[in-house]
């Protein structure tokens, strides 16, 4: 079980589960570690997907203002990652959402997802929206996202239709 506690004054939190306290914060995307994990996750979407159809973003597009980029991390040990782009003043994107290998099925990637929905609805958004893959090796995240609520939908934003790229969405209004 994973019990949330929020830090919002230090945008901080902390995700018990069982014995072990993750923390999520927001972070610099250039630290050395996190940097890693994030060409770690680039070079995994070129190698499952064309280049014209690859959407993640490197380390200098996640310090664009309207980006607030999080890390999650047991102890020092970082985890995962995530970001939450604006694309207008009612609708948000995930994006960069990556969990370190040897971390998987162990809870981190929901503990961000949930941080990152409920920043979602503190900002006053009204839907949350992301792209990800449509290979066999997305559909650990695409079950994610389902079980969090967020459906398919099609193309949002700049995005276009795509075979390699499939689009979900998720209502905050209620």
């Amino acid at each position: 079980m994973l019990r949330y506690q929020s830090g919002l004054a230090i945008k901080a939190c902390r995700w018990r589960r069982r014995d072990r306290i993750m923390t999520i914060a927001i972070d610099d995307p250039a630290k050395p570690d996190v940097y890693a994990l994030l060409q770690e996750h680039l070079q995994s979407m070129f190698a499952l997907s064309p280049p014209e159809s690859v959407h993640a973003l490197d380390v200098s597009a996640l310090k664009q203002d309207g980006i607030s980029f999080w890390t999650i991390r047991d102890g020092s040990q970082l985890i995962g990652c995530g970001a939450l782009k604006t694309l207008s003043a009612e609708h948000g994107e995930i994006k960069s959402m990556r969990t370190a290998t040897n971390y998987r099925r162990r809870g981190a990637g929901r503990a961000l997802l949930v941080h990152i929905i409920h920043e979602a609805k503190s900002r006053g958004f009204i839907r949350l929206s992301l792209e990800t893959g449509t290979a066999q090796s997305f559909i650990p995240a695409q079950r994610l996202y389902a079980s969090a609520g967020f459906l398919e939908c099609g193309p949002f934003g700049d995005y276009k239709v795509d075979p390699h790229s499939l689009f979900m969405t998720l209502d905050l209004s209620s």
